[in-house]
């Protein structure tokens, strides 16, 4: 079963300046943004969140969001080196949206080049996976239901010149391994397989982390994950193994970040 509640789907930015603090713009309405600037920034970091949930490629661009996002890049120079993290597809995909995946494709592009032109550099994000399970020979495993859009976010970046995450497929690898009964833990409620709770929170914004540790250039003095959660998220160990050695207060306290959180309904 595919939830149908409006989905979690915006851009994000982050900023590097030289004073060696990083805003960060970052997906977090019942997402990972909040656990990803909470627990991953370092080094006098700090964060700001553009999330908004529903929204599509179209409709964050013509609500306004998406000036509100370069404006505030481009608030913050010279003082800070920006950049913009840019992810969507869970409801672009939706039927209701009326957006081809060629438009999607072209609409990311063009994300990728508004953000140049602040200038900021961009980085685009696949989308979380969904945590719908089917029933296989090799046990249960998530159903691949962002498989389009996936690939238009790959291609979108390959097409620009982009650096880019692969976080879906990270994190339907790491759900996989951990199967259903402790991926639902992560659930914003009972019958919720898109939200994030607070642990879900932790969990996978420190898997974003990890992948941009990996795979962006110039960002791993600012963000890192917490040790104890990336080695659980290397060995398939889910959220009762880990987080529960660290409350999520805990997790926040040990953080003296100052930062604002900007949400939309």
């Amino acid at each position: 079963m595919v939830n149908e509640e409006p989905q979690v789907d915006i851009a994000l930015a982050v900023q590097c300046p030289p004073n060696n603090k990083w805003t960060v713009a970052a997906e977090a309405f019942s997402g990972w943004g909040d656990g990803f600037i909470n627990t991953t920034l370092h080094n006098g970091a700090t964060g700001k969140n553009f999330g908004h949930n529903g929204a599509t490629t179209v409709s964050f661009r013509a609500g306004g969001d998406w000036s509100w996002v370069l404006g505030n890049a481009s608030a913050s120079l010279p003082s800070y080196d920006p950049y913009v993290t840019i992810q969507f597809g869970h409801n672009d995909q939706k039927p209701t949206a009326n957006i081809s995946i060629p438009e999607f494709t072209a609409n990311l592009v063009q994300f990728v080049t508004d953000v140049r032109n602040v200038p900021a550099t961009p980085i685009l994000v696949t989308s979380l996976s969904r945590r719908n399970y089917e029933n296989t020979t090799d046990g249960p495993r998530i159903v691949e239901n962002l498989a389009d859009v996936t690939a238009a976010a790959i291609d979108a970046a390959q097409q620009a010149g982009c650096e880019y995450i692969n976080l879906n497929q990270a994190s339907e690898k790491y759900l996989n391994e951990i199967g259903p009964d402790d991926a639902y833990t992560y659930n914003l409620n009972p019958t919720d397989y898109t939200h994030l709770n607070d642990e879900g929170s932790i969990v996978f914004g420190n898997l974003v982390a990890m992948l941009m540790d990996q795979n962006v250039t110039g960002v791993g003095e600012y963000v890192s994950p917490e040790e104890e959660i990336a080695q659980a998220l290397s060995e398939g160990l889910s959220g009762r193994d880990m987080c529960t050695k660290r409350s999520y207060e805990e997790m926040l306290s040990s953080r003296s970040l100052e930062f604002d959180l900007l949400i939309g309904d």
